[in-house]
């Protein structure tokens, strides 16, 4: 047995295999990876990554936009609900209505509605970068992120306003990815649909500030009292910290969480340079309100009847001036109860050149149930008592046959039945037409409207666009003068406000619409006569202590001692008063004089209006004493001793006739120009009167030329020796 070793062992030893007899890569120095078809495998599987890729960003996009899409579009309409409001002329609020939902949410217009200071605060506290990013801010993530790793706690959020309005706009009730995803991608929605004042605006009206307060007017009025148009540091802070967490921070459950919040604004506004310490501290020493306060509801009436007419509108504009609104309110609530129990007062004030209604008060307290306090009585049918007096005289002065110096006969007398008393039962016997009017006696005016006619006199006022209610089937009457008769307080007022108007009236308007009709003046009586009716009732005796000579006013008293009125002017406006029981119950002692008269001078004072004087005299008012009037307007005689004296034909103008159109050419010469008058009748003298101006007297033949006025209706009326009189109306061409 050998000790050599075989030089060739077996293959199957282990760990030797036999070597191959080929030539191999190896040998030639070649490697397996750079063999022919290797790279057409690896562009392959390359191919294959970036094409799964591809499909699973797509697939990935695909689902995205189509949970994109299930969003839905935003719900713009729904956030852009608001609480109806009522604003005066100047867009001051008056009172505002709770949604349907209980919640009060106020429209906001940050240019107009907000303090700076408080928006200022609100851009460095939740976002410094509102106007310039594109609703998603990484800078301000990145920040809160940092705060919150280095304090422990959060410091400040990374939402912008835009993704807080996204917030409000659908909330939920979990903090989680899916949340925030959501918020960011209706924050860039939101961008792209609306301008950044109008994200703001709707942020601001959104805002929740505790129970059903949302937006910062309505956080403002309540915890404040007042728009937030001027807010102090300490309130604009309150108004950033609180709707952070509103419901923890409610005032008037958790005051002192709301002080920590406000604070911390404050500090945070110290730490970044933006106010002094001096002025921290001084705002944090201000106490937080505790109570809510209520909301604005001036002229409650008013907006009632607003919303009623405008149904759709969310905010209603009224012409009503609400700093005059506020100092009658208070008027009439003070008086009422100084008068007694169940008695109301209702106030309305009218422009007269507009015919505006600048305040209507309608009653002595809206929430007063026993004074009926949510009946409008400015708008409630009564009887006008003497109210309508002024009237009646300004047509007898329109027709001419009587002129406030003329004299009257103040004595017993009667109409059939109707024998018409004076208010203390006793007669002043003769006296001037302007006494008589000024203490408002009534033997005079039953005899003026008989001569002038009950139906004429209520045609005119109908005509000048009051609306008279009668008694069922009934015809205006001799006693619709003393109040026979149902008017309201705010045609009183019309009525009124056409007499400082020299005899044109305009219909009341009181809600501002974008397309208002032009409201054209309605005739109530001529220039002459209105103006002679102002300068009589401005020489009404005054309540006591009150001025004389400053406004021209009339008083009046229901039958039965159930409403008192006073109803008076200056150049400027025209206030009416009502005092009463609004369930129609008498109240003894109750008179326009004792009881309304002095809230109307009281109102006039208050209204903060120097006082605008009446009109001057027109062209043609005769202004002379009785001695110097012509004969036939010296004495007023009534028609019934017109007719027992008369004893021949009656008076009557023949030419020109009644509507007839004259001609008149003064290309001739003056005379040419002359139109005849010829009568008929009558007792002489006879006086011709023109527009209540007189041009002589008709001679022995019954006829007169007369200088015509200009262009456009005149009035001729022919007054005879026993007072005798026959009126036309022509235009003249």
């Amino acid at each position: 047995m050998s000790d050599e070793i075989d030089p060739h062992p077996p293959s199957s030893w282990p760990g030797l295999s036999r070597p191959s007899t080929s030539s191999s890569a190896a040998d030639k120095g070649v490697d397996a990876r750079d063999r022919p078809g290797h790279d057409g495998v690896l562009r392959q599987r390359a191919k294959r990554v970036a094409a799964f890729a591809a499909i699973t960003l797509l697939a990935a996009t695909a689902v995205f936009t189509a949970w994109v899409i299930s969003l839905g579009p935003l719900p713009l309409d729904k956030a852009r609900q608001v609480s109806t409001t009522v604003v005066d002329r100047n867009g001051k609020l008056l009172r505002a209505y709770a949604m349907a939902n209980g919640r009060w949410r106020l429209p906001v217009d940050a240019k107009k509605d907000v303090d700076p200071t408080y928006l200022n605060l609100l851009f460095a506290y939740e976002d410094q970068r509102f106007y310039s990013h594109i609703g998603v801010d990484p800078l301000a993530l990145a920040r809160a992120a940092f705060q919150l790793v280095t304090r422990g706690h959060i410091v400040s959020g990374g939402s912008t306003i835009t993704m807080q309005l996204a917030r409000l706009m659908e909330p939920r009730r979990e903090r989680s990815l899916y949340a925030k995803l959501h918020q960011i991608v209706r924050a860039l929605e939101l961008e792209h649909e609306l301008t950044k004042d109008q994200i703001l605006n709707l942020y601001l009206t959104l805002a929740p500030y505790g129970g059903n307060l949302e937006g910062i007017r309505a956080a403002s009025l309540a915890y404040f009292g007042k728009e937030p148009k001027r807010l102090s540091l300490a309130e604009a802070a309150l108004l950033v910290a609180l709707p952070q967490s509103p419901e923890r921070r409610r005032l008037d459950r958790h005051p002192e969480a709301a002080r920590e919040g406000r604070d911390l604004v404050l500090e945070r506004m110290v730490e970044e340079h933006r106010i002094s310490t001096d002025e921290a501290a001084q705002a944090m020493a201000v106490p937080v309100p505790k109570m809510r306060k209520p909301m604005p509801l001036l002229a409650p009436h008013s907006a009632d009847e607003a919303i009623s007419t405008m149904k759709k509108a969310r905010v209603i504009k009224l012409t009503l001036d609400s700093g005059l609104q506020k100092v009658l309110e208070p008027l009439a609530r003070d008086r009422a109860a100084a008068l007694g129990p169940n008695i109301s007062v209702a106030i309305i004030v009218v422009d007269n050149a507009s015919g505006d209604v600048l305040a209507r008060v309608g009653s002595a307290g809206y929430f007063d149930e026993t004074r009926a306090g949510q009946v409008d009585m400015t708008r409630a049918v009564r009887s006008p008592g003497s109210t309508l007096k002024p009237f009646i005289y300004g047509l007898a002065f329109e027709d001419g046959f009587v002129h406030p110096e003329s004299l009257i006969d103040d004595r017993p007398i009667r109409f059939g039945s109707y024998a018409p008393e004076d208010f203390d039962l006793t007669y002043e016997g003769t006296v001037p037409v302007r006494k008589a009017l000024q203490l408002s006696l009534n033997v005079p005016a039953v005899e003026l409207l008989d001569r002038i006619g009950s139906s004429r006199l209520a045609s005119r006022l109908r005509q000048a666009g009051a609306n008279l209610v009668l008694p069922k089937d009934e015809t205006p009457g001799l006693a619709m003068g003393l109040g026979g008769v149902g008017i309201t307080l705010q045609d009183l007022a019309l009525l009124y406000a056409g007499l400082p108007r020299l005899g044109t009236t305009r219909p009341l308007r009181e809600i501002i619409g974008a397309n208002d009709d032009p409201r054209e003046p309605q005739r109530l009586m001529d220039k002459v006569a209105a103006w002679q009716v102002a300068n009589v009732l401005l020489g009404s005796p005054p309540p006591q202590n009150a001025p004389s000579n400053r406004i021209a006013f009339k008083t009046g008293t229901s039958y039965g001692y159930r409403d008192a009125w006073s109803v008076g002017f200056d150049g400027r406006m025209t206030i009416g008063v009502w005092v009463g029981r609004p369930d129609g119950a008498p109240v003894p002692g109750l008179i326009g004089r004792g009881a309304a008269a002095p809230i109307l001078f009281d109102a006039f004072a208050r209204s903060g209006k120097l006082l605008r004087p009446l009109p001057g005299r027109p062209k043609g008012a005769l202004v002379a004493s009785n001695a110097k009037l012509p004969l036939p307007l010296r004495q007023f005689r009534p028609l019934g001793e017109l007719m027992h004296k008369g004893g021949g034909q009656a008076l009557h103008i023949q030419f020109p006739m009644d509507g007839s159109r004259i001609a008149v050419d003064r290309a001739d010469g003056p005379d040419a120009a002359e139109m005849p008058v010829r009568v008929s009748g009558g007792v002489l003298p006879i006086t011709m009167m023109l527009n209540g101006t007189a041009v002589g007297a008709i001679d022995g033949r019954r006829q007169r030329l007369i200088d015509p006025p200009g262009p456009g209706f005149a009035r001729l009326t022919a007054i005879d020796a026993t007072g005798a009189s026959d009126t036309v109306v022509v235009r003249i061409q």
